[in-house]
């Protein structure tokens, strides 16, 4: 068993995998929930939305507040609505027949809940436990929502094509053991804070500065980035290489996901080596790269778009736990408070940045291409805040 702060971690990694879940299990059921529910598209895009919403409020809230309430309190509540937020999907429309897309909406709302949380707290959490290389475990951590992201696509896949797809709740249930196992780990784990309690920056003082927002800016960027491809990979691996739903969900998430997690592995082994801010600015000219092999790969040669749409997971892989770490380097009293905005930042990106390409597609004919040319404004701002962090003078 895990001891001390090797717990904290341990426990830790294990909540971005219930975060990976929580996020990327339930869209894999929507198609299920169409036949099984009768619900419409647009309802669907509804339950999409009001999950990040609710990733969006509860993040706000948690920076505002985690510190009075406590960190062990509010990681122990994430996994809790975990828990009964799969717990729910499976059963709640069963006891409710009559009304299964508001059971459904609690549930979303559950899992929005726990995701909120773990967003907020765990990367503050690791962030002040013990460790030598702050921003090699911060890759690390996020590494791990990466893996979560591209264990539970790749399971869930292929149970649904040994087993009956009906059988989807059962598969939920199992789910329910990760957040189950990290509950009780957070429990016995030391949880450590990043400032000695009245040393923290005030609100009022980090809106003040102008770093402060250009991590914010950063922070959109690298959800919207992220995605934008990730959320459109499958559909795209689909219509650029004629296959079926479900190895479109295998060549396009999957992929996506493991060459992020990869690179993430990657840096926390190596990273001490490279200068954070040259290694952002590397990762946003790859992204770019990547975006545009996926747009422009000539007629014949449409694995080539399927190579960009991974190359992507590659690029997007330091943007997030980079900017955090770059950003508690900077402002190392921004706190709580500090980390939920950025939270709150990159998970509006992560709303934002699908919404808008797949709106933009829809425009020009469902047009995924199209969409992601409009997408191409979001690596391309981080390229040029990386490349300020590198060579601008330092802002106050």
């Amino acid at each position: 068993m895990l001891k001390g702060y090797r717990r904290t971690i341990g426990a830790s990694f294990l909540g971005y995998i219930t975060q990976a879940i929580m996020i990327n299990f339930p869209p894999l059921l929507f198609y299920f929930f169409k036949d099984d529910f009768g619900i419409s598209t647009s309802q669907v895009s509804f339950l999409i939305a009001f999950n990040f919403v609710t990733e969006l409020i509860v993040d706000l809230i948690a920076s505002r507040y985690a510190p009075k309430i406590g960190y062990r309190k509010l990681v122990i509540l994430a996994d809790l609505c975990a828990i009964l937020g799969l717990f729910s999907m499976y059963f709640l429309p069963l006891i409710l027949p009559k009304v299964p897309y508001l059971a459904l909406c609690f549930s979303m709302m559950l899992c929005g809940i726990g995701g909120g949380l773990m967003e907020v707290l765990i990367s503050p959490i690791v962030e002040a436990c013990p460790t030598k290389n702050k921003s090699g475990m911060m890759s690390l951590l996020h590494s791990f929502y990466c893996w979560g992201q591209f264990g539970v696509v790749l399971i869930s896949t292929l149970l649904f094509l040994v087993f009956d797809v009906e059988n989807w709740g059962i598969l939920a249930l199992l789910w329910t053991f990760v957040p189950f196992i990290d509950l009780f780990m957070f429990i016995g784990a030391p949880i450590y804070t990043l400032t000695i309690e009245g040393q923290e920056k005030k609100p009022r003082e980090l809106v003040k500065s102008k770093m402060f927002w250009l991590f914010i800016i950063m922070m959109m960027c690298a959800g919207a980035s992220e995605l934008t491809m990730s959320q459109w990979a499958s559909s795209f691996a689909e219509e650029a290489l004629g296959v079926s739903k479900w190895l479109g969900d295998l060549l396009g998430p999957c992929l996506f996901a493991l060459a992020m997690a990869l690179t993430r592995v990657f840096f926390a082994k190596f990273g001490e080596k490279i200068k954070l801010e040259r290694g952002l600015l590397i990762s946003s000219v790859i992204c770019i790269f990547s975006y545009l092999l996926a747009i422009f790969a000539p007629e014949g040669f449409e694995i080539l778009s399927l190579i960009g749409c991974a190359l992507c997971g590659v690029g997007c892989g330091l943007m997030w736990p980079g900017t955090f770490s770059i950003a508690s380097r900077r402002e190392p009293l921004g706190g709580v408070f500090m980390f939920g905005m950025f939270a709150l930042a990159g998970d509006f990106g992560c709303l934002a940045g699908p919404f808008l390409g797949g709106q933009v597609s829809s425009i020009f004919g469902d047009n995924l291409k199209v969409g992601f040319i409009f997408a191409l404004i979001f690596p391309i701002i981080m390229l040029v805040t990386s490349s300020y962090l590198l060579f601008g003078k330092k802002a106050k």
